[in-house]
Formats: structure tokens, sequence, C-alpha cells
């Protein structure tokens, strides 16, 4: 263990890839210690040797979230090795993108135990453990797609559905009950990751997510702050603020614009179906990293998560103007 005392001790399922790989460096960057669950021992190696690196100590776990009772044992090795479990971020995804009709019955049968039952079993196993200590964070990794389903991608969109209303469940039972446990979900927008590189698809094109794209590291670091500062909802970007508030305001008209754009938006009509095979079912073999094959047109920040994470300082700011246009009229009718 190093010097400095940690954070607490942080889980990260599906975190040897893509958005969970970015959100295990950036829990291990701001002090916590990281315990990795996902299929791909390669990828666990490799995510391990990057907290350590950072001064954390690490523990992975090759494990299939969909498995309630190898994920259950799975959480009981972490705390025998690192201790308490202080955050769980349910993260593991995995799916296919192909129109209903074409999507096999057991490819989305299991899209969804993945994906959904995936996060009801890591909130089981994490809250088994909170509860009685009245402490913890459970972080829902949710989407915009949670809000608003879109063509070819009929299991995940069901999937956060899900996880939505589980949550709220829970949250509800948990406020029931006095516990101090809290529990948050964050939406997240379309992000450059492995999952496009490896997702099931009958298509000659390599898909994609729809744009406008956004690297890891923009709900990575979204991740971090609310695991520092709990809320119950956070949406990331300015696409995931649209469609959900368009989803509200103007959901047929949104039924009539995603039909037309975002069935063409997900496939990358300049690149070739990758050569990897789907992970719907194994693990690809290898480190495949955080980022996925769209670094040339992702955005490495966006407006909207910078205006989130210092809300606080701009809303004192936005306090003091309003308070000096106050004096000022005041002042001018007092003259007056």
């Amino acid at each position: 263990m190093t010097a400095e005392a940690p954070r607490g001790v942080a889980v990260v399922t599906g975190g040897s890839a893509g958005l969970g790989r970015a959100i295990v460096r950036e829990l291990a960057a701001r002090g916590w210690d990281v315990a990795v669950l996902a299929r791909g021992q390669d990828g666990l190696d490799a995510a391990a040797a990057e907290i350590r690196t950072a001064g954390r100590r690490a523990h992975t776990v090759s494990v299939d979230v969909s498995d309630n009772t190898a994920l259950d044992r799975a959480a009981s090795e972490v705390e025998a090795e690192l201790g308490p479990i202080d955050l769980w971020v349910n993260n593991v995804m995995t799916g296919s993108i192909s129109p209903f009709l074409d999507t096999a019955p057991e490819d989305f049968d299991r899209a969804t135990r993945v994906t959904y039952l995936g996060a009801v079993n890591g909130t089981r196993a994490a809250l088994t453990r909170m509860r009685p200590r009245d402490r913890g964070h459970v972080i829902q990794i949710g989407s915009a797609l949670a809000h608003r389903g879109i063509p070819l991608q009929a299991a995940y969109c069901g999937a956060k559905h899900a996880i939505d209303g589980f949550t709220d469940s829970v949250v509800s039972e948990l406020t029931h009950d006095g516990s101090a446990v809290a529990v948050s979900i964050i939406d997240m927008p379309a992000l450059n990751t492995t999952q496009f590189g490896w997702v099931k698809s009958p298509f000659a094109h390599h898909p994609q997510p729809v744009p406008p794209i956004y690297q890891p590291e923009v709900g990575a670091r979204v991740v971090a702050d609310v695991a520092d500062r709990p809320r119950r909802r956070t949406w990331v970007g300015e696409s995931t603020v649209g469609l959900v508030l368009g989803t509200r305001f103007a959901g047929r008209f949104l039924d009539w614009y995603l039909a037309k754009n975002t069935w063409e938006g997900q496939l990358a009509m300049d690149k070739p179906a990758p050569s990897t095979p789907p992970n719907l079912y194994e693990p690809i073999p290898g480190d495949h990293g955080a980022h996925g094959a769209f670094d040339d047109r992702a955005r490495g920040d966006s407006v909207q998560t910078w205006a989130l994470r210092h809300r606080r300082s701009l809303a004192a700011a936005g306090s003091a103007l309003a308070a000096a246009a106050l004096a000022g009229a005041t002042a001018v009718i007092r003259r007056r």
C-alpha cells in the first residue's frame, strides 16, 4: 500500500476497455484504489499496471457480470484484498447493431443479460455490503438512449431504459429505509470507445457512435466528479441534453428525425467493417485500451461538462452579477 491514504476502494465493471478503462484511469489518478472486473485477462492486467503506476492499489477479477453468483464472489474477493468497497461503478455492456427482427433471439438475450442484469447483479453485490455499513455509493452508467431509443440498438436501448426503472425502485427503497447509501445515474453521449470495433453487426461498414462523438475521458471525468460529490442524475454532453429535452417537448418530431438520420448515422461509410470478431459471448484477446477507431472526429471536451464541473463558481458569479445589477437599478431609482 502506498504511503498516501486512498480516497477509498472503487470497483469498475467492464473496466478493462473503453469507457470503463478511462474511468479506471481517472479514479486511480484521483487517489482511489481500484478493482477492475471484466472478462479479458490481457485488458485486466494492463489496467492493473496503470493503476499501480498511478501509485494506487489494484485488484482484478475475470468474471462475467451476467453470472450473479460469480459476481458476488468477485466482490468478496475485492474486499478481502483491498478492504470495504466504497464506490461501485456499473459500466459493463455488450450488444449488437442490427435491426430488431434481424437480431438472433440468443444475441438479444445475451446483450440484455450483460447490460441490464449485469447492472442489477452489480448493484446487488454492492448494496449487500454497503447497506449494513450504511455508507457507499453506486453509480450506474446510463445513456442518452435510456430516454429515447434509436434504430439498430433495440437491445442496448431496452437495457438502458430498464436500468433507469430498476434504479428508481432501488432509490425509493433506500429512501424508505433512511439509508445513507447513495445511488447515481450518469447518462453518457456517443463515445469513441472500443465498443464499436467489436459489436456484432451484419453491415459492410464500420459501426460508429451517432455524431457528435466525444472521447471517453469526457465521460470518465464526470464519473470521478460524481464519485466526489454524489448527484442523483447527471447528463453528459450537449447532445445528451438535447436528446432528453427534445424527447420531453418534441417527441413526435424526434420519432421522424431519428428514423431519418440515425440508421446511416451509425455506419462509418469511409471505414470497412472491423476485422475483430464480436465480443458478445467471448472476450477478445489483447489490451484494447479506452479509445475506438474515431480519434479523428471525436471531441476531447464539452462546453456542457465544463459548465457542469464549474457550476458552483458559475452560480456564485451569476449571483454576484444579479446582486450588482439589482444594486445599480436601486441606485438609479433612488436618484430619480
